[in-house]
């Protein structure tokens, strides 16, 4: 049984989430404000975390802020609350370091299966790149088979940086890294439906498991997303002029675009028995298709044996 700590200072909101919660199988412990949540996590720590964005003095985000930046509890997974719906209040929550967030009114099962899918990737914590923070390796594997037993169509949208090597030969290690925190925090603001999945294979690939509708939106959708982050890395003038001079492969200068997210989409329909290994090994063909343009660009292609 997971224990979660939710903090409103409404008596009502409290009573409605904690009966919700309790029905779902979760052990509930309250907060009637942010100050009282504090207290509560230093006597003994939850699982998860759920508070309120509006509470007054400490905040919603500033408990939240308090959470993540604080060592002993800085890996407990954060769902804020808000009555606010807008792109601002769901940045200020991702700026907070909360890992997700629920918009009023909502429905139970809502709030369940977010709950259950922040605990999952709770679980898979030792799995997550340090760098961007998101699940790898056999939490990849993991979600991949728990969405083809679902039955349904869905996508697999791959993304990489394009021309990484020498980017991070040009501005360094630290751009570099700054880079890959980007595109995590990227795709973790753009998967704000539970049925999104948002992964790091290793390296600058990454990759998101979404319903087929939604596959080109959120691939253009972070491609456009990382291009505005990565312009704080880098110098006026290459922002200006969108290039550099770099070394090639070969040790030649060579004149690059600042790297861009490339993204193949691959529509996987239920009959699809493939393992993801092989359907990756199609993938790096159409990768390849999508920077011919230059980079920056997107291929589709669907996969049925």
């Amino acid at each position: 049984m997971s224990t979660i700590l939710f903090a409103d200072d409404e008596l009502a909101m409290r009573q409605m989430v904690a009966k919700v919660l309790e029905t779902g199988g979760h052990a509930v412990r309250l907060a009637k404000n942010g100050t009282e949540a504090i207290e509560q996590l230093r006597a003994s720590a939850p699982d998860l975390v759920l508070l309120d964005y509006q509470m007054g003095e400490p905040t919603g985000l500033e408990v939240c802020w308090h959470v993540k930046n604080n060592a002993r509890f800085g890996h407990l997974p954060v769902l804020i609350l808000t009555g606010h719906s807008g792109m601002e209040a769901r940045l200020q929550g991702f700026e907070a370091g909360a890992d997700d967030y629920l918009a009023k009114p909502f429905e139970p099962r809502e709030l369940l299966a977010r709950v259950a899918a922040l605990l999952r990737l709770a679980n898979r914590g030792l799995e997550r790149n340090p760098t961007s923070g998101l699940p790898g390796g056999n939490a990849i594997q993991e979600e991949f088979r728990r969405w083809r037993e679902q039955g349904e169509p869905f996508s697999i949208c791959y993304l990489d940086l394009d021309d990484f090597k020498p980017f991070g030969d040009r501005f360094g290690f630290s751009v570099a890294d700054a880079a890959i925190r980007a595109v995590g925090d990227t795709l973790r603001e753009i998967s704000d439906d539970t049925a999104t999945f948002a992964g790091h294979i290793g390296g600058d690939d990454f990759i998101l498991l979404c319903r087929q509708e939604d596959a080109r939106r959120m691939s253009e959708e972070a491609q456009a997303r990382f291009h505005a982050r990565i312009a704080r890395y880098v110098p006026p003038e290459v922002v200006r002029t969108g290039r550099y001079t770099s070394e090639s492969r070969d040790g030649a200068a060579q004149e690059f675009a600042v790297t861009r997210l490339s993204a193949a989409i691959v529509r996987i329909h239920p009959s699809t028995d493939s393992p993801l290994v092989e359907i990756g090994e199609s993938v790096a063909r159409a990768k390849r298709q999508a920077k011919r343009s230059g980079g920056g660009g997107i291929v589709e292609m669907e996969v049925h044996t």
